[in-house]
């Protein structure tokens, strides 16, 4: 683990960036911390190129004492307008490459430890992919809730876009990664509160108010649903479902900080990209329970 000196700053969280629109580009070109101790958490979504990730990353870090990122499944994706052909791992392993260059801790790195308001705590940005477990009502097996997702024509692109060479299938992949990582957090210290930082949630429940409840099989693995026990987490933080949210499970706090699509935030009452405040928590509202 790395540490930082304790100040008056604040962390913040935000995801699904998607600067492939002129308007969210915009976005990302407005915001700034409120001073200069200030960490901010992006859980994944930044972009599909390389070059548009990079200027992402690059401009947030150049503002904020520390960026903390965590990559999405559009990150990961090959596709057709990147120059950059990588897939796979191969790709995870660039885009690490790439944040390191701009300082930005990725899931590869020592986790820091956040000394300000509300800490301290290790942050944890994690890498985990889903493993098709949150099946459709009715389907026991990834073969028959693929079956039914097409049936909808509700499919994520992840299926055409997403490869996880070199290993055999992206549920195999998944695993390695909760491996992986499940070693790393079992030796954090007993004492110390951690916020993890994924782009899908840890636990099934945020996607049962999905519009399309078959998506939900790309939202996660049921491997990963009791960490925010195991683990002393204070939050949560995710994206992915483009539906910002608090919710509260089991006493812990989980915070969906998408930004979505412009045709998604324009239909909402707040303010475009606001930053999410992660620590020192907000006072909790009875409506987030």
């Amino acid at each position: 683990m790395t540490s930082t000196t304790g100040g008056p700053g604040r962390m913040w969280a935000i995801s699904d960036l998607h600067i492939g629109y002129r308007e969210n580009r915009e976005l990302v070109e407005g915001m700034r911390p409120g001073s200069d101790d200030d960490w901010l958490l992006v859980a994944g979504d930044v972009a599909e190129t390389v070059s548009d990730i990079r200027w992402a990353l690059g401009t947030l870090s150049d503002r904020f004492r520390r960026v903390v990122w965590a990559p999405g499944n559009h990150e990961l994706w090959t596709h057709p307008k990147d120059p950059v052909t990588l897939r796979g791992a191969a790709r995870y392993e660039h885009l690490v490459h790439v944040c390191r260059e701009l300082g930005v801790t990725t899931p590869e790195d020592p986790y820091p430890v956040w000394d300000g308001a509300g800490g301290p705590a290790v942050v944890a940005p994690l890498f985990l992919l889903y493993d098709y477990s949150f099946l459709p009502a009715g389907c026991a097996t990834k073969d028959e809730g693929l079956a039914y997702a097409h049936g909808t024509g509700v499919v994520c692109n992840d299926e055409f876009l997403l490869h996880p060479d070199p290993y055999p299938s992206r549920e195999a992949w998944c695993r390695a990664r909760v491996a992986e990582t499940e070693r790393r957090l079992a030796e954090l210290p007993a004492d110390l509160p951690t916020v993890l930082v994924n782009h899908y949630p840890l636990d099934r429940h945020p996607t049962d108010v999905l519009w399309y409840p078959e998506f939900a099989m790309w939202c996660g693995t049921r491997l990963t649903a009791d960490w925010h026990r195991r683990f002393r987490v204070d939050t949560m933080v995710y994206g992915h479902l483009h539906i910002p949210r608090t919710t509260w499970h089991e006493g812990v706090r989980f915070e969906e900080v998408s930004v979505g699509y412009p045709r998604e935030w324009r239909r909402r009452s707040g303010p475009p990209g606001a930053l999410r405040r992660v620590l020192p928590a907000p006072v909790r509202q009875e409506a987030d329970r």
